[in-house]
């Protein structure tokens, strides 16, 4: 999967498929309830008593993580590491080691059921994330763990592959569509692979189920009664693995950005795709200046996606940071991954789409160069972990047909070399065939059905999971409060006050958290050029 273009900087990433759902309160042990309120960066200040649980998993306190970038809340968190087995099915296979922090509660008082940070990706670091939590508010009345998945940045073993995100950015040049572009991308996914194999890493030990299974392990060896559980992007997909898994323990659940496993896989971003642009075109119709300025927007799009494809258009852009200028080369395949990432910036989005149609693609070039040249597209992402997931959960029970049928449904007007790598995912089989790791079991695949009270986020411009996705995981939560905000795009935890108010105030009161604010939301005021 590719990194979300355009990157904001001020954003940590969420990415998904670059791309993401107790009934009373419980109470922690006293040595984590009782922890002071602050406590240096590496001080290694007791949480709880170590404790190994039936799970082989082992907690031991210690310093903070290192992290690609500053974050200075760790400054004040409380840090330890988890010890689990990378394979839970070999009995005496090797242990690896994963990253936890603990950024306390600002209230004086603090409830005593903590909530447990689940990262985008798959392969985001959850300990960069911490910035966008506490932004939103989301430890005011609770300490909020962040433990790293599997093989992420501040876990040991580390996979993540730069060569795979440095193709992105060297194959700007390329178009990207061409069969050629693809078979450079599986020499470079074989390349990761064998790093991680030569890290002694398996790689069929990372994917959903081992991931849950270690945050209930995480849970057990802290000691702690009852958490609550917010995942966003990739990490909704997580949550519901762990709730169909090991619910118990779990008071509450949010999931923003819903990606269920049921439905995981291609398909289901050419969805997302649809039902994003959608939103977008339709705000746009409704007002009346971006319409009058951007007639027929959605039908330029879509008619720009093939002709690019046919006859792709090549430019130079300045990016940040970089000395020269860039060549880029935009076809159809760019378009469409440009704008599924663009509906984060969806004001500028209509004049980028007009100024295209009339030959100007320096908005839209500098925008996709700017994503994958970004220091933050390079490094951080473990793509053992994501492609232990794809390959695993997703490819096994889903072909490559399967996903130009859907896109092709969705965009009958898109040429077949487009269809073929959907949204974020491109060249995902053959990448998936180079991997070679075996399919999970069946029951990967099934729905959760569950009576935890659980907040069902979803954003009306989300084009990297579809907004749809909630209602659907929503049907099989028995006691859910699904929510669509307005105007929002993926995770609109991190862009929508309303939303973190929402959220925050669920996880006070999970059976009826606050949702006035969504009835002030308006649309953004589209870019009018002169």
């Amino acid at each position: 999967m590719t990194s979300p273009t355009p990157r904001r900087p001020a954003r940590p990433s969420r990415r998904l498929p670059a791309v993401l759902a107790g009934a009373t309160a419980g109470a922690l042990v006293v040595g984590l309830a009782a922890l002071p309120a602050r406590a240096e960066s590496g001080a290694g200040a007791p949480l709880g008593t170590v404790a190994r649980t039936a799970g082989g998993g082992h907690f031991e306190p210690g310093p903070c993580p290192r992290t690609a970038d500053p974050i200075p809340d760790l400054a004040r968190a409380h840090c330890g590491t988890l010890t689990v087995p990378e394979n839970r099915s070999r009995r005496h296979g090797r242990r690896i080691t994963l990253a936890v922090a603990i950024i306390p509660a600002v209230g004086r008082r603090p409830a005593s059921d903590p909530i447990v940070w689940l990262a985008g990706g798959p392969g985001d670091d959850a300990v960069s994330e911490i910035p966008m939590a506490v932004a939103g508010g989301l430890n005011r009345d609770r300490d909020v763990i962040f433990m790293s998945q599997r093989g992420t940045y501040s876990a040991d073993p580390q996979l993540t592959c730069p060569n795979v995100d440095e193709f992105a950015a060297d194959s700007l040049g390329l178009a990207f569509g061409a069969p050629s572009t693809g078979r450079l991308h599986v020499r470079e996914t074989r390349k990761c692979r064998d790093r991680v194999v030569n890290r002694g890493a398996d790689p069929s030990a990372y994917d959903g189920p081992e991931s849950a299974a270690d945050y209930d392990a995480l849970r057990k060896a802290l000691g702690i009664m009852q958490w609550n559980v917010f995942g966003i992007s990739y990490g909704t997909n997580l949550a519901l693995h762990y709730m169909r898994l090991h619910p118990e323990g779990i008071r509450s659940v949010g999931i923003d950005g819903v990606l269920p496993p049921a439905l995981s896989g291609g398909a289901v971003t050419w969805k997302a795709a649809r039902e994003g642009y959608d939103g977008l075109f339709r705000a746009c119709e409704e007002q009346p200046a971006c319409n009058n300025r951007y007639p027929h927007l959605k039908g330029t799009f879509e008619r720009l996606v093939s002709e690019v494809e046919a006859r792709p258009v090549t430019t130079s852009v300045t990016v940040p940071g970089r000395s020269r200028p860039v060549k880029v080369v935009l076809d159809g395949g760019v378009l469409v991954n440009w704008l599924a990432s663009a509906t984060h910036v969806a004001a500028g989005v209509p004049r980028s789409i007009d100024e295209l149609a009339h030959g100007n693609p320096q908005r839209i070039a500098a925008q996709w160069a700017g994503g994958k040249l970004s220091p933050q597209a390079i490094g951080r992402t473990s793509h053992g972990l994501a492609y232990g997931v794809f390959c695993r959960e997703w490819t096994p029970y889903e072909s490559e047909a399967d996903i130009v049928r859907a896109g092709r449904r969705l965009f009958p007007s898109f040429p077949r070399s487009v269809l073929v790598n959907a949204p974020f995912l491109s060249w995902l089989h053959p990448d998936c065939r180079a991997w070679d790791v075996p399919p999970a079991d069946p029951s990967v695949r099934q729905r959760t059905y569950s009576d935890i009270p659980t907040l069902v986020l979803s954003g009306g411009f989300d084009a990297q999971t579809a907004p749809s996705n909630g209602a659907y995981a929503a049907r099989t939560l028995s006691r859910s409060t699904a929510v669509t905000v307005p105007y929002v795009a993926h995770v609109v935890f991190a862009d929508s006050t309303c939303a973190q108010t929402i959220t925050v105030a669920f996880f006070d009161r999970p059976g009826a958290p606050d949702t006035r604010c969504l009835a002030g939301l308006r649309p953004p005021t589209f870019e009018i050029a002169p």
